[in-house]
């Protein structure tokens, strides 16, 4: 049973959304987001980066920084930037990419059912990371990047979610990247109470995107709990805000792989390592063509200024929900054996592109700073929800999903306003 409530969302007046929508936190380095909110001194990236409003000298991770995130949220709600909803809503939020689109609802998903596993990970989350958004929470007091959370569709959902986008939407803009985004808002009592009832009759909910923010939300929440011992459970820093969306409407792209060297292998000396365990087929007479692989169990690979058809043999295949994962197999096959990449969470020899750049990235960056290359056929969300589902854990970087929620649109204040 999954509890997912409604709340008093801050979000944008409608004349302004489009400027402060920006993509996640995470997405720039601090070079960019300070070229980001240069551009654009709306951006959302003020609050979510704010040593973009400090020298290069002043580190990303002063506690300075996380105060002038709360000062310039608390500005911009005094200056109606953002507005407050006088009553508690769900919100439905769609984005349309390239003619394709899914529509979520934005609710507060409770910290007890991430503690109880009633909303499944996938991934191991590193601490390091965590902190950055500990502190962050904690110091604005509110979420301010949504958690994007898949479920199984329901007809009951689908239904509500269908009867709310008739009516007129609160935002309806198009971003620079060419993604559509709109909004509508629940507000009515009975079409609440619906959806929150729907909610309970949803077995779990999964993760999707924001492993290292809802593990930071949920330590916030606990740490509010110790603050306030008398706390009913009902305190908004008991849930956490998050985007919903039925896994019928998703896509993930592929998450491909780029490695410094052949560690101390020859080009030849390494294809052959790689038939060990793979058929290899260079693509096309020259291999000069890029290859996107068709089906899994296809890889791609690019070294020596060649691209390959990389085919895994019939003996490495396997039935389990993680062993049979493409990234799986290549880094257990190929990446660590011959590659000598044993763990690619810390190993500095190997980096990760998400698939919306293409391969023609790959490519670049083989020209520049890399050796070899592997484009990946994408994990599908039924693998997700199975790995989930059995309580295991995917390799990292085994999901990249399109498009990516904006931060900005709602916020979730931990306090009672």
């Amino acid at each position: 049973m999954a509890i997912v409530k409604p709340f008093r969302g801050i979000r944008p007046a409608a004349a302004v959304a489009s400027k402060v929508a920006a993509l996640p936190y995470d997405v720039y380095n601090r070079k960019e987001a300070c070229e980001e909110v240069k551009k654009n001194p709306l951006s959302f990236l003020n609050i979510d980066r704010a040593e973009t409003q400090f020298p290069d000298e002043v580190d990303t991770y002063d506690p300075q920084v996380y105060e002038k995130a709360r000062e310039l949220l608390e500005a911009r709600v005094k200056d109606g930037t953002f507005i407050q909803d006088l009553m508690e809503c769900y919100y439905v939020y769609e984005l349309t990419m390239d003619g394709r689109s899914q529509t979520g609802i934005v609710g507060c998903s409770a910290i007890d059912d991430y503690l109880s596993s009633v909303i499944k990970k996938h991934e191991n989350t590193r601490e390091e990371k965590e902190l950055d958004r500990i502190r962050h929470v904690d110091i604005t007091d509110a979420h301010t990047g949504p958690i994007f959370l898949a479920y199984r569709a329901t007809m009951e959902l689908d239904r509500l979610v269908s009867t709310a986008v008739k009516a007129d939407p609160v935002y309806d803009f198009v971003s620079e990247d060419g993604i559509g985004h709109r909004v509508w808002k629940i507000e009515d009592l009975q079409m609440v109470q619906a959806v929150a009832e729907a909610f309970e009759r949803v077995p779990a909910t999964y993760i999707a995107d924001g492993h290292h923010r809802a593990a930071s939300a949920v330590k916030v929440g606990l740490k509010r709990r110790r603050e306030n011992p008398d706390y009913t459970g009902e305190e908004p820093y008991n849930f956490f805000l998050s985007v919903l969306f039925p896994d019928d409407q998703l896509m993930i792209l592929p998450y491909n792989r780029v490695v410094k060297d052949l560690n101390g292998f020859t080009p030849e000396e390494f294809l052959k390592k790689a038939e060990e365990h793979f058929t290899v087929l260079k693509v096309g007479e020259q291999g000069i063509s890029p290859y996107s692989p068709e089906k899994k169990g296809t890889f791609g690979m690019l070294v020596d200024g060649k691209w390959y058809k990389l085919t895994a043999k019939e003996e490495i295949l396997s039935d389990d929900p993680v062993k049979g994962l493409d990234v799986w197999i290549l880094e257990e096959y190929l990446l660590r054996p011959v590659l000598g990449i044993k763990d690619p969470r810390t190993d500095k020899r190997i980096d990760f592109v998400g698939g919306i750049r293409g391969l023609g990235e790959l490519e670049k960056r083989v020209s520049k700073d890399m050796t070899a290359a592997f484009s990946m056929y994408p994990t599908s969300i039924g693998e997700l929800l199975a790995v989930a589902d059995a309580g295991l854990l995917m390799p990292p970087k085994s999901t990249w999903f399109e498009p990516k929620l904006r931060s900005g649109l709602f916020i979730h204040k931990l306090s009672e306003s």
